[in-house]
């Protein structure tokens, strides 16, 4: 059977912190399909204009994404792959630019609002806020407003031939975030996962309100010595008041352990969905 081929949607303008995981997901030639929304990566590859989406599910700052846990939840796509990108802030302006002369600094408001200490240090500099920071750089070096530089990656400022004046202007160097791959179930793009490794599975279920129900629910794991990397609570939208829980854990679906716990999870909740076995991938 032939392969499709590659195309990657994200969310942002090329040069986002999401285009870079891509990257390390496929080659630094991955094919890519930028994205205004989160929304419309889902869309991309559901309606087959793009084999795979990466999206961000979680920042070590910030902590998790939770439109796209709802999109997990909405859409018919599985997870495929997972990558770290270490979130690093430079100031970056057009070649020929001085640090005496910049008056402004564009970028998105995440962005600008982890550089403050920067920010703070040199006052003169007024923070505006864009929709994107890989945007804001494309948008410096078309547009060229006077005394302005943008806030961005190394990956945006290679793209568009800007320079970077000053590198690591963030706050914090445990900045991280953490990004699935998605794809259809039949997808037979490449899947950046090898046989063996580190095996992730996550799950989403729901479990009627009652005493107790939880608690049996993460014993199904618990008795198979099945260590949960994360929770996350997210509210049912069709049932106030009531809410669907994201679990990540660690092993491959189709192990025999992992297979019987979440059986047991089936037959105990009130709904449950296996949103993909995955392993880190990283360039």
């Amino acid at each position: 059977m032939k392969k499709r081929s590659i195309t990657v949607a994200f969310q942002g303008a090329p040069g986002a912190f999401s285009h870079r995981a891509a990257q390390q997901l496929f080659s630094e030639e991955v094919k890519v399909k930028p994205c205004q929304t989160f929304g419309e990566i889902f869309d991309a590859v559901s309606d087959n204009t793009a084999s795979h989406g990466v999206i961000p599910i979680e920042n070590t700052l910030h902590g998790s994404i939770h439109e796209n846990y709802d999109n997990l939840l909405r859409y018919r796509l599985s997870i495929f792959g997972e990558t770290t990108v270490r979130i690093e802030h430079h100031l970056i302006t057009p070649p020929g630019v001085s640090f005496k002369s910049l008056k402004r600094v564009y970028s998105h408001p995440v962005a600008l609002n982890q550089c403050r200490v920067f920010l703070q240090k040199h006052k003169r500099l007024e923070p505006l806020s864009y929709y994107d920071t890989a945007g804001s750089v494309q948008m410096i070096m078309s547009e060229r407003p006077p005394e302005a530089a943008a806030i961005a990656s190394e990956t945006a400022a290679k793209i568009y031939g800007a320079a970077i004046l000053k590198r690591n202007v963030e706050d914090n160097s445990q900045n991280f975030t953490r990004f699935f791959l998605v794809a259809k179930q039949d997808s037979s793009g490449l899947e950046p996962c090898s046989e063996t490794g580190t095996w992730k599975t996550s799950i989403v279920f729901a479990v009627k309100n009652s005493p107790g129900t939880l608690f049996r629910a993460m014993a199904c794991f618990a008795l198979r010595d099945i260590n949960l990397t994360k929770i996350e609570s997210r509210p049912n939208r069709e049932k106030p008041w009531e809410y669907m829980f994201y679990v990540d854990i660690m092993g491959r679906s189709n192990e025999p352990g992992v297979q019987r716990a979440l059986t047991q999870l089936a037959e105990i909740s009130s709904f449950s969905r296996i949103l993909g076995s995955y392993c880190p991938r990283t360039r």
